[in-house]
């Protein structure tokens, strides 16, 4: 491929041209290219950010980035199987509501390919929580099949599965610090490398639920929903919460669902921002075991069973998102996540 080919599709987004597939793809496979130099590298992504992108070029770069991937070798798994995750960037302080649901999933008989890395952009990221408990980063491939086999779930952290980042890395390092969104900030939960059947995604901006649903549609996920939630005065949530309004975009199965949830109809209390928030690492590590103790105020278990139930819905284990709710509930209330937990922590212990 042609060196100049970056500069050439730079100059067709400068001049507000949107990428076909075959470009998209020749753009992410450059941009992973340790022949490109960091200053074209940087044009082209802010040229793409200014110009806002498509659907159809956010899911080319996330087929180009799953097809570069380490394969973890657990495809068995993948027809049953979820990730929960969010784009970060909201700036809320979230607990970690995204890894707990996994818990829980898990913990329902749902298998979880959960995908993250450490903290970007909040004080303590899903790898940050989940290395603190006992569940290792880097398991090899007999381990993440053995681990769904025992637990229904495993973690594929994403710098151990994603080489073709190591030449992008420090050109997204530099924008992020200059407060500069790319595509990059989009794609993470777009390239799990075990290709999951089902997602939950949260993103950080209701305008993002849209676009990125009919990304994951054109990458044949089975069923999933996009969510954003709405905090007023332009703040919103990469997740489902009770302290706002529930922006909700589906796409495989669910594609024709575009709605908006208030808490009320869900059967749930509203909440405050602040009654869900996280802190450091030692925090929301003590905010996780309030929870399994059944210990923690209503808004976090109800803030976490609505992520679950959505959840539960998706991976078809209950009719709908009301059944989903009351399912996390039992499972919470029976200790059931508690035990999941124990398990989790003892089977990695022997291995």
């Amino acid at each position: 491929m042609s060196k100049g080919k970056l500069r050439e599709l730079t100059e067709k987004l400068i001049n507000r041209g949107d990428l076909s597939p075959e470009e998209g793809k020749a753009a992410a496979k450059l941009l992973a290219s340790a022949e490109i130099g960091p200053d074209e590298k940087k044009h082209f992504l802010i040229s793409l950010t200014d110009k806002g992108e498509t659907p159809e070029e956010i899911s080319s770069f996330a087929e180009t980035f799953r097809e570069l991937a380490t394969d973890p070798g657990i495809q068995e798994f993948r027809a049953r199987a979820i990730d929960v995750c969010g784009t970060g960037g909201d700036k809320s302080g979230s607990f970690n509501l995204s890894t707990t649901t996994s818990f829980v999933l898990a913990a329902a008989g749902v298998p979880v390919f959960k995908h993250g890395n450490r903290s970007l952009t909040s004080k303590c990221g899903s790898a940050d929580l989940l290395e603190r408990i006992g569940i290792p980063l880097t398991p090899n491939t007999e381990q993440h099949a053995a681990a769904l086999e025992e637990l229904n779930f495993t973690f594929l952290f994403a710098p151990a599965h994603h080489p073709a980042f190591k030449e992008i890395m420090p050109v997204r390092k530099e924008l992020g610090e200059s407060g500069k969104r790319t595509i990059f900030n989009l794609l993470g939960p777009l390239i799990n490398p075990g290709k999951p059947a089902y997602q939950l995604l949260g993103v950080f901006s209701n305008t993002l639920t849209q676009p990125l649903a009919k990304a994951l549609h054109a990458l044949g996920l089975k069923r999933g929903l996009i969510v954003h939630t709405d905090l007023g005065e332009g703040k919103g949530m990469d997740e489902l919460a009770t302290c706002g309004t529930c922006h909700v975009a589906g796409f495989g199965e669910f594609a024709d669902i575009q709605e908006t949830w208030t808490p009320e109809e869900l059967g749930l209390s509203s909440c405050k921002l602040a009654e869900i928030q996280g802190g450091d690492l030692d925090y929301n590590e003590k905010i996780l075991h309030q929870i399994l103790e059944n210990e923690a105020s209503s808004a976090l278990t109800e803030n976490l069973c609505l992520n679950a139930g959505a959840g539960l819905w998706i991976a078809e284990k209950v009719a709908d998102i009301k059944e989903g709710i009351q399912l996390a509930r039992e499972l919470l209330a029976k200790g059931e996540v508690k035990s999941w937990l124990k398990k989790a922590q003892s089977f990695y212990k022997s291995v």
